[in-house]
């Protein structure tokens, strides 16, 4: 399970809108004049709210702690990177097998069908979005208040 902290803001019946902020992937790193931290401070730490399951019943103003699957995270890459990046390449070896049929260059036709093939994936990818934005494996969930320990541990040693 991946885990974000972040802030509810306002409650709707069993649903809260939490906010979070944005944090660079190397906010602990010691190189100095990367890439990624050049462009975390570029771009600040924006906000960003979400409207997610609360099943703790927290109140406005708790920190809390959201939870989302690995599988869900994982598929949701797959998709939104390796769908337009497959379709891209589709389309151009399409493109270029049947470039000769249409009276083209091999080279346009690969280009023109390319971006095609590009465009049509963004489509369904705004599909697939909007289908996933209700589906539960994919959203969100308030696991517990950010105060709140994640789990207690006793030790009792064997006597």
């Amino acid at each position: 399970m991946v885990e974000e902290s972040g802030l509810v803001v306002a409650t709707e019946g069993e649903m809260a809108w939490v906010e979070t902020s944005r944090r660079s992937s190397c906010g602990s790193c010691e190189a100095k004049g990367c890439g990624t931290g050049a462009l975390s401070q570029v771009l600040g730490r924006r906000r960003q709210r979400l409207r997610v399951k609360n099943p703790i019943a927290a109140a406005t103003g708790d920190a809390v702690v959201l939870g989302l699957p690995e599988a869900a995270l994982l598929q949701g890459a797959v998709v939104v990177y390796l769908v337009p990046l497959l379709a891209l390449l589709a389309g151009g070896l399409l493109g270029e097998i049947v470039a000769p049929q249409l009276a083209l260059t091999p080279e346009v036709g690969s280009i023109l069908f390319a971006l095609g093939a590009l465009a049509c994936s963004f489509l369904w990818l705004r599909r697939f979005n909007r289908r996933a934005a209700d589906d539960d494996r994919f959203n969100a969930v308030i696991l517990r208040r950010a105060d709140a320990p994640a789990a207690t541990i006793s030790f009792h040693p064997n006597k």
